[in-house]
């Protein structure tokens, strides 16, 4: 029996053609010997649209779901939307979200799909939304003992009531240079590097425009390294990757649209380098209790000292991307990394079925 998967992809977010890309390379990867494969696409505006099941090449996904499928809404989720077809009335075996930033990466989806009590890949809704805000992600890892570099943050409100203390304190608590970003996003949008007050206002008026909370992070001069975890209660660690961007900073054309950076994998990091990178990693991850995937990225300074800026909890898939190139340098090519993914859900689901809900 093959297994049926459903790829949500697409979504109300400033993330709408990362995820595109996303969706598209992951189709072609799927074996179809072992996998019937159907789209479910978010509109930017919010609409949801089921295709039927997919088959033979695909080069373009955005209107996949529009040739034969009927608009929907999430209150028509559970009957209709998450059948295989009409045809076949059994339900997905795997929900694949594809989606990044908010309305798909927060938890907001995963929170409907516990709720409908369907397995799918990747983190939980608790991993998700603290891993999508930036804030709430460097306060627990804060808490787990985790080295950082210093950040304040603010929300727009605050902000408008006060802007010359808002920078102020920026300046006072930070300094330049110093990068400023929309809280709940990733992939580099809405980011600004700043390296006085008239650039940092520049860019507050620019992160609040994605986002009511943004936070100031100080700038290191370091190297940026990443590694792939992947796991749910005893989790792995990829080997490590090296960013190095042409630009100032690994920004969302870089990484997206003209591939104008380089990746240095494995990264060229002592044995003890990489030995406190990947214990950090897996503190992280168990940290916001994750399952499935992330990648987590940190600075190194030339003293040697690691700090962790993120965790990113559905790397994107593109040709671009560091995730699968990580695991494909550890050992695990991208199809047997996609059906891992899957399996690991599988078993996370599997395991949640073993809660009493009653006494």
């Amino acid at each position: 029996m093959k297994t049926k998967i459903g790829l949500l992809y697409g979504g109300k977010s400033a993330e709408h053609q990362v995820s595109m890309q996303t969706a598209l390379a992951v189709i072609k990867a799927l074996n179809p010997d072992k996998f019937t494969i159907h789209p479910i696409y978010i509109t930017e505006d919010g609409r949801w649209v089921k295709g039927n099941e997919l088959i033979g090449p695909v080069e373009e996904v955005k209107e996949l779901a529009f040739e034969q499928g009927e608009a929907l809404t999430p209150t028509a989720l559970a009957p209709t939307l998450f059948k295989a077809s009409n045809e076949d009335a059994g339900p997905f075996d795997v929900i694949f979200p594809l989606l990044h930033g908010p309305n798909g990466e927060d938890g907001t989806v995963q929170g409907m799909l516990e709720l409908l009590n369907l397995p799918y890949v990747g983190n939980g809704v608790l991993a998700s939304s603290a891993g999508m805000d930036k804030v709430i992600m460097k306060n627990i890892f804060a808490q787990a003992g985790l080295p950082q570099v210093k950040y304040v943050w603010f929300i727009r409100s605050e902000w408008k009531k006060a802007e010359k203390a808002a920078y102020e304190k920026v300046e006072t608590e930070i300094g330049y240079p110093c990068f400023v970003k929309p809280a709940n996003l990733g992939s580099s949008v809405g980011i600004s590097k700043c390296e006085n007050q008239e650039e940092l206002s520049a860019a507050f008026e620019e992160a609040f425009q994605f986002d009511r909370k943004i936070i100031i992070e100080e700038g290191v001069t370091a190297r940026e390294i990443e590694a792939g975890v992947m796991g749910n209660d005893d989790p792995e660690c990829s080997v490590a990757g090296e960013i190095i961007p042409k630009a100032s900073f690994y920004d969302y054309k870089a990484k997206y649209q003209d591939g104008d950076t380089a990746m240095m994998i494995p990264a060229e990091i002592t044995d003890s380098e990489y030995a406190a990178l990947k214990e950090m990693a897996i503190t992280a991850f168990k940290a916001l209790d994750c399952s499935g995937l992330v990648r987590a990225d940190f600075f190194l300074t030339k003293e040697g000292q690691f700090y962790i800026n993120e965790v990113n909890t559905m790397p994107g898939f593109t040709p671009y991307s560091m995730f699968p190139l990580l695991w494909k340098h550890s050992g695990v090519e991208y199809p047997e990394l996609i059906e891992r993914l899957v399996q690991l859900a599988l078993e996370r689901h599997n395991e949640k079925q073993q809660i009493k809900h009653t006494m």
